[in-house]
């Protein structure tokens, strides 16, 4: 499922690039991807965050891999007039994001697309992360994004 548009026609360039299987399970490696349009958490962040809510209820933590976004790294953002605290950890797998709503009952995964890849690839990951049956973890899947320029 891509939350970007019902249209078919061309995506709006501020509509977020999240695809997600559509049923929430504990079994899949990958709950989805995201691909944003730069590694600037503080305006990138808000709109993912609005989203997930609209799917998987109020978000109350973000967790990030701290070299792949650009300084600062705050420690909460605003989105849809709700605090989110955010986490930044060196530990965190690169390319991965972790959300939990519900105050912590509710946790999933989302593969990070890097925002220069081609969008051929980055369709193909946004698919295969949002794909329950593919098992395959990040680093696989990064592996095979190609970059523009």
């Amino acid at each position: 499922m891509m939350r970007t548009t019902t249209s078919t026609s061309r995506v709006p360039d501020d509509a977020v690039r999240l695809r997600m299987d559509p049923v929430p399970s504990r079994t899949t490696v990958l709950d989805g991807a995201w691909w944003p349009r730069s590694t600037d958490v503080v305006a990138e962040l808000p709109a993912l965050v609005d989203t997930l809510a609209d799917l998987r209820g109020p978000i109350s933590h973000v967790l990030l891999n701290a070299g792949e976004w650009d300084l600062p790294h705050p420690r909460r953002a605003t989105a849809g007039g709700r605090a989110v605290r955010l986490g930044w950890f060196t530990s965190q797998p690169a390319g991965l994001i972790t959300i939990m709503s519900d105050f912590g009952r509710d946790r999933f995964d989302l593969l990070v697309v890097p925002p220069d890849a081609s969008r051929a690839s980055a369709d193909t990951a946004l698919a295969a992360a949002a794909d329950p049956n593919d098992k395959r973890h990040t680093p696989e899947l990064l592996a095979g994004v190609q970059h523009t320029g």
